[in-house]
């Protein structure tokens, strides 16, 4: 079995064709997409388009939810949200949280039990950095799931964690933006320090599972400059350098 798995996107459609050429490129025509397809100051509507035509399978991010919580205030005034239509909104809405591929797969955003979890990476309380979590923690959250593979996302920063039961769990990074600062648990910058597109080749040969995390340039300069003209000056220095600046 060998499939890919992309993450991330925040609305970044030239990054997405890119990363999408480059898995067909590979001869792999199953993919999964593990949340966070739309937020941000770059094309929504047009990413949320691709994903449903194409059929990919997908799961809703922290960020899809967020943005279906303001829709429902009525009130919401965010660019990206402006973007979407009701068809859009309603695709978000109808996406599970987690959920298993090929029946051995677990798909996850943050982690198996919630959307916001920092996991296999986590900010720590003495500095404005992001840390390797320590493997206890890792397989806390990984208890008592049989899949042998889980996909998580959320925190951009592509990692390949192997439990010491022989599961492993895979970030897949982030196709469209590569670099942000948090608050939350503490104030915090995640800078990959490359603007390219990121995603994941998971492989499985015999009992056991192996991942290649792939690298792909495309015109980030087009759509840092989207960003800067959107009024997103820290999206724009990421997406055109991998540093938020």
């Amino acid at each position: 079995m060998k499939f890919a798995a992309i993450a991330d996107i925040h609305g970044n459609l030239r990054a997405l064709e890119a990363v999408l050429a480059d898995i067909s490129a590979a001869g792999i025509t199953e993919i999964v997409n593990l949340g966070d397809h739309v937020s941000g100051p770059l094309e929504a509507r047009r990413t949320a388009d691709l994903l449903i035509d194409r059929g990919i399978l997908c799961i809703r991010g922290d960020q899809d939810r967020r943005l279906l919580e303001l829709d429902r205030t009525g009130s919401c005034e965010r660019a990206d949200h402006r973007q979407l239509g009701r068809k859009h909104l309603d695709w978000l809405a109808g996406l599970p949280t987690t959920t298993i591929y090929r029946d051995e797969v677990l798909l996850c955003h943050g982690s198996p039990r919630a959307d916001a979890v920092y996991w296999l990476d986590r900010p720590t309380d003495d500095d404005a950095d992001i840390r390797r979590s320590p493997v206890s923690a890792i397989e806390s959250e990984a208890a008592g799931i049989a899949a042998s593979l889980i996909l998580c996302g959320h925190t951009h920063i592509p990692r390949i964690v192997r439990l010491r039961d022989g599961r492993a769990v895979v970030n897949a990074g982030s196709v469209g933006c590569p670099g942000y600062t948090g608050d939350k648990p503490v104030r915090h910058k995640v800078e990959t320090g490359t603007p390219d597109a990121c995603y994941a080749i998971l492989e499985r040969t015999g009992q056991r599972w192996s991942a290649t995390l792939r690298y792909v340039p495309y015109d980030h300069a087009a759509m840092a400059e989207m960003a800067r003209r959107n009024g997103s000056p820290a999206w724009a220095s990421a997406l055109a350098t991998g540093w938020v600046g």
